[in-house]
């Protein structure tokens, strides 16, 4: 016999599949990044790209990600912040090593993620996907934690946009970028949305 769902499961199911007509996931951590801008009109968001990003490279856990996307890096903390402090980038989302998620771009703005692009000969992946950065290295194994939070977000993603692909930003910019990396298990992954 099946297990009978009370309405609080339901209800928490219906708010974990849905996002606000701005594209804002409700209970997530929103940090408003100014570097984002209007989609392309009526351009449909079909693509995902999986990013791997750590501040301090190779250092998990402090707040650098999360200023970078603010413009607000201290040089002084860091010899590299002084060599990326002027960059403007975004994302929609970071999963951190804990799973906790926090949202930067709202899904229906274009964040500035993946730069100079291409998928299926289009130019300019920003204006037509979302992407995700996953707090990590070419070095280091990702966590379950963080599989199991990019799973529910693809799924909460696939039910609200037409996605055709999940692809990694070394898929889009071959030779300038190698994330998510070497760690980041593709058949996991795939086999984790499947279930």
């Amino acid at each position: 016999m099946g297990r009978r769902s009370d309405g609080r499961e339901e209800s928490a199911h219906r708010r974990a599949t849905q996002l606000t007509s701005e594209g804002l996931l409700p209970g997530v951590d929103y940090r408003p990044s100014p570097n984002c801008d209007d989609r392309p009109a009526d351009e449909p968001i079909r693509l995902l790209v999986i990013h791997a990003i750590s501040l301090p490279p190779g250092q998990f856990g402090g707040d650098g990600i999360a200023r970078l996307f603010a413009n607000c890096l201290d040089p002084e903390q860091h010899p590299y912040y002084r060599e990326i402090q002027a960059l403007r980038v975004s994302a929609h989302f970071l999963i951190r090593r804990r799973g906790e998620m926090i949202q930067f771009v709202p899904c229906r703005m274009r964040a500035w993620h993946a730069g100079v692009s291409q998928w299926r000969s289009r130019q300019c992946c920003n204006d037509f996907s979302i992407g995700v950065e996953l707090e990590g290295s070419d070095q280091t194994p990702f966590t379950a934690p963080q599989y199991r939070r990019l799973v529910a977000l693809t799924e909460v993603l696939r039910h609200h946009y037409p996605i055709e692909d999940i692809v990694g930003h070394s898929d889009i910019a071959p030779g300038r970028k190698t994330d998510p990396g070497p760690f980041f298990d593709w058949s996991r992954f795939h086999r984790m949305l499947i279930r």
